[in-house]
């Protein structure tokens, strides 16, 4: 009996130190009304989604939850709307596997929301589950369509600056090698669909830092955000029925709630003092080393051309205009970005002299390995 009393004790203690060392999420702090100003947040039905919009809307922003599903996208307003005593919460169409839904969706903003402060690119998929598109459907989801989003929606962050622009990444990123001659191959078989979410997300994280090389001085930052293990659909939409029931209570022990998940990216939104380390990658609330592949300038700059040619971005609409762009009708018979094939139901998801914050930043992103943080 001493010896199961001890066994059992031991457990215990374990189990402690990985939940307040591996699980339990920091809390952000941030700032404390965002009362008249506006945030976006895709994929804000479920999840780290909805508990980020939740948070935003409880300090009094306008919040645009931007969802592929109508249905659960108005549902999630109402019940964000109930919860946060916020009326403010509204939700807008988006589907991040169409380069024409994504186009809609800016003309909708631009045409009836005066303000941008905040964009989440919060949506992903990790598979494709049995979808066969011409194109890499992970890269699309997860890089393209935010990509060409933050593009059509960046005269109205810069009208509006300082604002922030997060990217919800993930450690995958460590795992990413990207082939830019394959760069949009599509996807076939669990072994690529796992290559293909890996390259994603470094594709994020080499995303904010160049975003944020092309936009120093605009008053926009811009961060990458790892939410840790979080125990959500994501996790568990793929998995075979017959393993879930499995998984569950284990998922329920070991990773993280939605809204503990919820932390980083809410802290690289309104977290005051971290311009400086616009471009950089966050987790547990603190800035974190990154490998070579995922801080190499080069690779960023390739991949910011390559995303414009796949994004089908004119020479008109990149991120060093400062026009409001019209965006024209993606359904018009003379639009040259005409309608791909979307997927099937697989988520919910004037420039100012060098001062010295700019110079600070400039420093820190190329020190990277001295702030490495445990």
């Amino acid at each position: 009996m001493v010896a199961l009393l001890l066994s059992v004790g031991l457990l215990l203690g374990a189990y402690v130190l990985v939940y307040y060392n591996l699980v339990k999420a920091p809390p952000c702090r941030g700032i404390a009304s965002l009362r008249g100003r506006t945030a976006v947040v895709t994929g804000a039905n479920s999840g780290i989604g909805k508990m980020t919009a939740l948070e935003l809307a409880r300090r009094g922003a306008r919040v645009v939850l931007a969802c592929r599903s109508r249905e659960r996208g108005e549902a999630a307003a109402f019940d964000l709307r109930q919860e946060s005593g916020n009326n403010e919460v509204i939700f807008m169409a988006l589907d991040l596997a169409s380069l024409a839904s994504v186009r809609a969706f800016a003309t909708a903003f631009l045409s009836s929301e005066p303000r941008l402060d905040i964009l989440i690119h919060n949506a992903g998929i990790s598979s494709c589950g049995r979808t066969r598109e011409s194109f890499n459907l992970l890269l699309r989801v997860n890089h393209i369509g935010p990509f060409l989003l933050t593009h059509l929606l960046l005269p109205r962050l810069k009208t509006c600056a300082p604002s922030r622009v997060v990217v919800v990444s993930s450690a995958a990123h460590r795992r990413g090698r990207l082939d830019f001659t394959r760069l949009d191959c599509p996807v076939v078989g669990w072994r690529q669909e796992l290559r293909a979410y890996a390259d994603s997300k470094l594709a994020n994280v080499l995303f904010a830092r160049e975003l944020a090389t092309q936009l120093e001085g605009t008053g926009i930052t811009c961060y990458a955000a790892h939410p840790g293990p979080v125990n959500s659909e994501l996790f568990l939409r793929h998995v075979p029925g017959w393993l879930r029931p499995l998984l569950r209570p284990v998922a329920w022990l070991v990773l993280r709630a939605p809204r503990g998940g919820a932390q980083t990216p809410l802290y690289c939104a309104l977290q005051e003092g971290i311009e400086p380390l616009s471009g950089r990658y966050f987790a547990n609330c603190h800035v974190e080393e990154v490998p070579p592949a995922a801080r190499d300038d080069r690779a960023a700059h390739r991949l910011w051309e390559a995303s414009k040619r796949l994004a089908g971005l004119g020479p008109g609409e990149g991120a060093e205009s400062d026009e409001d762009p019209q965006p024209e009708d993606p359904y018009s018979p003379s639009s040259p970005h005409p309608e791909e094939p979307t997927a099937s139901e697989l988520y919910p998801s004037p420039q100012s002299s060098p001062d010295l914050s700019k110079v600070m930043r400039r420093i820190l992103v190329k020190a990277e390995p001295e702030l490495q943080t445990s």
